[in-house]
């Protein structure tokens, strides 16, 4: 079934009025029942916000998808509404929602809104198409669009259907927050496949669910297969086939590279793992120490940034010292409560990384041991890496029971040996050092002054930009985040600036500099401020990814200058994220916001003289 077929003339609203969420629900409702195609408005707008409270369709770049399926529905339909001005929709990136696509299926539908939903959802990941829509001028020029990009997406699959003819290579893209890197490693795919004039398909794990996914009858008939991700997918089901394992940037970075590899077959036989016994699904030993430290950063992240929040605002209310029942109230939540966790947490989660579900409570014991002894984010890496790799240990050491004692390993043997191996390797042999080392660091930390806390702040600010929510950047923002447990503030300011320049930069650039941007560039360059200002370091990724020798030099130097200014300035930031909203916490907010817009200035100034003009249509 087209989009079209459902999609008609009289379902378009060019204007939407509305300048709410629910406003905007009830005036697409409205379009509906006054074209004949609800039988009840009212239980059909109580389906559509009965789904919206399961979790919010505004999928974010500016789009909205409500949709249900009810009795309410006479015929089914799809209402496109269209809002210059933009609407707070909850959109899973923060952003208005200015285009709205309301899918309205019969209760027998059979699921087919939901497969019109994912095929809407692969159409307005083209930012031309969304480009196009907010242009449009009428409700023809909308059907229009929306036929045009279908049929160039029915071409590439005819193309996938002739497999017989040519060698199939699939792919799965994956990340762990967010949806840039997992959709742009396989655009990259892709087009590059395209070029090369080679079949991929490519299954994307994104924020908004599995899109896209592999049939076993395409897996069987793959050349190979590529996984460029950063979060565990299944890959049992690859079994027997030769299997390409690397982080989702160098989908983004190297498609070519990667297909290639495919084509040649140059990866291992993937073997499966021990499948059908409990619930304990292992994990591949090559999954990669990337991939499970960013499991346990990604799940640690919502305690950092929640904690943080309220300890400075604990900090703005109290002072320095959180004097009042305001402030300590505030600190007791975010300080003794969300922080606390941190480490147990982060440990936690890589432990789970690597062997499943048996490793999280090794996990988590380990990084609270690690935190009461001092050993800090250092002791805490150390606990998960250990406590996943000695419950697969564990795995493979009581793999020759009894099959009659399988149902007692998942809840008491790994467990109970994780537990107890984990907690006296941590105390006995791993706490020790290394709590003398995080401890050497501390004191290092606390003792720069001038020239060496300088070169730190220009250190930390260039890793924040280097790959843009990447490995490197990660690293940056979890050295900062120790910092501020460590009760040493002024590194994390050098990180936050460093990460704000970027997006801050090109969106200056885009201003300054109009004739070097193409239109849709520069209207991608207005989001930018507010992805800067808000420490959304990721806002500039598709600019890297389109020029990335330009953009990435322009935004190492500007950040690596913006984080050297601010440990020059003594600059002492005590909340973890924030950006330009917490500003007023720190120490010198005004020397902050100098450095801050010198740092965006430069990288305005560097990417904009390089650039070489584009022809403008």
């Amino acid at each position: 079934m087209r989009i079209t077929d459902l999609l008609k003339i009289d379902t378009v609203l060019i204007n939407l009025q509305s300048a709410n969420k629910t406003s905007v629900i009830n005036e697409l409702a409205d379009v509906l029942y006054e074209t004949n195609r609800l039988h009840d408005k009212k239980q059909f707008i109580e389906a559509i916000l009965t789904r919206e409270a399961q979790s919010t369709t505004g999928i974010g770049e500016g789009i909205a998808i409500p949709h249900a399926k009810t009795s309410a529905v006479k015929t089914p339909a799809i209402v496109f509404g269209r809002s210059n001005s933009g609407i707070d929709y909850d959109s899973l990136d923060g952003q208005p929602a200015h285009l709205f696509f309301m899918i309205a299926a019969s209760e027998g539908a059979n699921n087919a809104h939901l497969e019109t939903l994912s095929r809407l959802s692969t159409l307005l990941m083209d930012e031309a198409l969304r480009s196009s829509l907010f242009g449009a001028a009428d409700a023809e020029e909308v059907i229009a669009l929306i036929n045009e990009k279908e049929d160039a997406i029915n071409k590439d699959e005819e193309v996938f259907s002739s497999y017989s003819k040519k060698p199939l290579i699939l792919a799965v893209t994956a990340c762990p927050t967010g949806i840039a890197h997992t959709y742009m490693a396989a655009d990259a795919l892709k087009a590059k496949g395209r070029e090369l004039n080679i079949d991929i398909k490519v299954e994307t794990n994104g924020s908004t669910g599995v899109k896209n996914e592999l049939t076993s009858d395409e897996i069987r008939k793959a050349t190979a297969i590529i996984i460029a991700a950063d979060k565990n997918v299944d890959v049992n089901r690859f079994e027997g086939k030769h299997v390409i394992q690397v982080p989702v940037a160098e989908g983004i970075r190297k498609p070519k590279e990667l297909i290639e590899r495919a084509m040649k077959q140059d990866a291992p036989i993937f073997k499966g793992t021990d499948k059908g016994k409990s619930d304990e699904s292992s994990k591949e030993k090559g999954s990669g120490i990337y991939k499970h430290l960013m499991n346990g950063v990604s799940n640690m992240l919502p305690f950092v940034v929640s904690g943080g929040i309220l300890i400075a605002l604990a900090f703005a209310f109290g002072g320095i010292h959180t004097k009042g029942p305001i402030a300590e109230l505030l600190m007791k939540i975010g300080g003794a409560g969300a922080f606390s966790f941190l480490v147990p947490i982060l440990a936690g989660f890589i432990a789970s990384s690597i062997a499943d579900r048996p490793g999280f409570a090794p996990g988590v014991v380990g990084g609270f041991l690690a935190a009461n002894a001092g050993a800090g984010f250092l002791g805490g890496l150390v606990a998960g890496f250990l406590a996943g790799y000695v419950v697969i240990g564990l795995r493979k050491l009581f793999s020759k029971l009894p099959e009659t004692l399988e149902g007692m390993k998942p809840v008491l043997l790994y467990p109970v040996f994780g537990l107890l191996i984990t907690g006296v390797l941590m105390e006995l042999v791993v706490n020790p050092p290394v709590t003398f080392l995080n401890t050497a660091l501390t004191d290092w930390l606390s003792s720069l002054s001038g020239g060496n806390a300088i070169l730190l702040g220009l250190i930390l600010g260039g890793m924040m930009a280097v790959d843009m929510g990447g490995p490197i950047n990660k690293a940056a923002f979890t050295f900062g985040i120790a910092a501020i447990s460590a009760q040493n503030f002024g590194p994390h300011a050098a990180v936050m600036a460093g990460g704000m320049v970027p997006p801050l930069g090109i969106a200056l650039a885009t201003t300054i500099f109009k004739s070097k941007f193409t239109e849709l560039e520069r209207k991608s360059g207005v989001t930018n401020y507010i992805m800067g200002i808000s420490f959304i370091t990721e806002g500039a990724i598709p600019f890297a990814a389109a020029d990335p020798i330009r953009v990435i030099v322009s935004s190492v130097i500007g950040s690596s200058i913006a984080g050297g200014l601010a440990m020059a300035f003594g600059i002492t930031l005590p909340a973890p994220h924030g950006g330009a909203f917490v500003i007023p916490l720190v120490n010198k907010p005004f020397m902050y916001l100098l450095a801050i817009l010198i740092g965006s200035a430069i990288t305005a100034l560097i990417l904009g003289i390089w650039k070489k003009k584009v022809e403008q249509n």
